[in-house]
């Protein structure tokens, strides 16, 4: 059985002939990446553990690579049923092997369905195809597995502890330092651990909270843009990290650093925010939100680790490549530990003005994180932002007891949210003077910029888009034409003393 690469490596070259498997095969591919062989058959593809022994990773027996396989499996038919078929032997000789054929196992396999290698969203993205509306689709997708599909480490467990999530950070700094040859990439990666360490300390009480509260599940663990493809016009999530239970059993926010750092990386700072935006918008979970930097820190020295690893593994243009992106990804990672400019910015515009689609844009660029009257009603509610509440004005959801609700959570979430560092938005009526002035206080209390984003629009042009948007229905709000009028009849126009906030916006 193959124990070294070198062995393994004979196997490989064997399993290039179509002759070796058990249906009809045509020409193979052979895909390597820094742990695995990959074999594109045509219909299936065959993934293959390399046996090493990396420190975080460990398949170097046998019967370890066929565990790692079972476990790749079990994780992946979590959100790709369809695509991961089970575990495979590889019987007779390195020299004459045969997928899943009789006697005993030389080597085991992963069985998948195959699909075209370009359609990653790495590919899609290097190709300039990658979509807005695909990184809504990452969002929602990771949102309802996190809610539905992720188990929850139990309070006896170690996952999730603060000297657990320091052992993965701490064992990144040590296997990049030794690794790195630019003193001045040493430096970097010396000022990023002392940042780490000391963000770890500040950190640690609320990573304990997160634990409590039920917020370390068995995620995905490697969500990034490369495990991520676009098949038959839907995202095929992939490739969950199965070799390392401390590295999966990890925060939510963790896992969502990934992919956020990700688009950051490959120069889509707007797609980073609206990929954060619709996540917290379908979690709600804004409280995480003071974790996101140091995570994001994290998950990039990851890639940075990976990067001089596979320059331990290569020779010549391709190990300097390898080093030059290590070196970029610190850059990054240094950027991410710098706070942001902050402010809050709230909306002021009757329903139908456009103020959702406008402060999508804006918490895109510049970036903010955007929180939604229509969606926060309803989730104090209990409801999902699309179910219809069946309120009508001034009754239940939209009563005036929980009109007040509304806007004092919403004042409350933007407090919390900009003592956690980040710009925000809040997209409401905003109507009424009392409901401005709770927002106005959060600004002050915290010496941040504020504005008021003033939607004017006429009142036919309102009525159209109520109209189109009800047909439609695919929006969290159901302020209908009767909704309309009684603004129009109750709402406050901005005071002289507003009149310095404001930015008027043509929608």
């Amino acid at each position: 059985m193959p124990e070294s690469t070198d062995d393994q490596a004979e196997l490989i070259r064997s399993l290039n002939a179509p002759g070796c498997y058990d249906h009809a095969a045509g020409p193979v591919q052979h895909v390597e990446t820094h742990i695995s062989h990959v074999l594109l058959s045509g219909e299936y593809a065959y993934k293959i553990k390399k046996p090493l022994d990396l420190g975080f990773l460990d398949f170097s027996t046998l019967d370890k690579r066929r565990h790692a396989c079972q476990e790749e499996v079990r994780l992946n038919r979590r959100l790709a049923p369809e695509f991961y078929l089970g575990l495979v032997p590889i019987t007779g000789t390195p020299a004459a092997p045969r997928i899943n054929g009789s006697g005993e196992a030389i080597e085991y396999a992963v069985k998948m369905r195959q699909f075209p290698p370009d359609v990653t969203l790495d590919c899609l993205e290097t190709q300039g195809r990658l979509t807005g509306s695909q990184v809504e689709a990452i969002a929602t997708t990771v949102a309802r597995f996190h809610r539905e599909a992720c188990a929850r480490a139990g309070a006896d467990s170690s996952w999730g502890d603060p000297q657990q999530v320091w052992q993965p950070v701490a064992q990144n700094f040590l296997q990049i330092a030794s690794r790195l040859t630019d003193p001045a990439d040493r430096q970097t990666l010396d000022a990023l651990q002392r940042w780490s360490e000391a963000e770890h300390a500040r950190l640690a009480p609320l990573m304990g909270v997160r634990k409590r509260d039920g917020f370390i599940r068995e995620c995905h663990g490697d969500l990034h843009l490369g495990n991520l493809a676009w098949v038959d016009d839907q995202l095929l999530v992939f490739d969950c990290l199965e070799f390392n239970p401390e590295l999966r059993w990890i925060d939510i926010v963790s896992e969502i650093a990934f992919c956020y750092m990700d688009l950051l990386q490959r120069g889509h700072p707007d797609w980073a925010w609206l990929f954060l935006n619709i996540w917290l918008e379908k979690t709600g979970d804004h409280g995480g939100l003071a974790l996101l930097r140091y995570y994001a820190v994290y998950r990039a020295l990851v890639r940075a680790k990976v990067a001089v690893l596979r320059a331990g593994q290569v020779t010549g243009a391709a190990h300097d490549a390898a080093l030059n992106e290590a070196h970029a990804i610190l850059q990054l990672a240094t950027t991410l530990t710098r706070p942001l400019p902050l402010r809050l910015d709230i909306t002021h515009g009757l329903s139908g003005s456009g103020k959702t689609t406008v402060t999508q844009t804006l918490m895109q660029a510049p970036g903010a994180v955007r929180l939604r009257s229509d969606v926060e009603r309803k989730r104090l509610a209990g409801l999902d932002a699309l179910a219809r509440s069946g309120s009508g004005v001034g009754e239940q959801l939209y009563a005036a007891d929980a009109t007040r609700r509304t806007y004092t959570h919403l004042a409350s979430l933007a407090g919390a949210v900009l003592d956690t560092g980040w710009p925000v938005i809040v997209d409401a009526t905003f109507t009424a003077r009392w409901q401005r002035d709770l927002l106005h206080e959060q600004a002050r209390l915290r010496g941040v910029a504020f504005h008021i984003l003033d939607f004017q629009v006429p009142v036919t042009t309102l009525r159209e888009r109520i109209i189109q948007r009800a047909r439609a229905g695919s929006d969290a709000s159901e302020a209908d034409l009767e909704v309309l009028q009684h603004q129009i009849d109750t709402g406050e126009a901005l005071a002289t003393d507003e009149k310095e906030f404001l930015v008027p916006i043509n929608s």
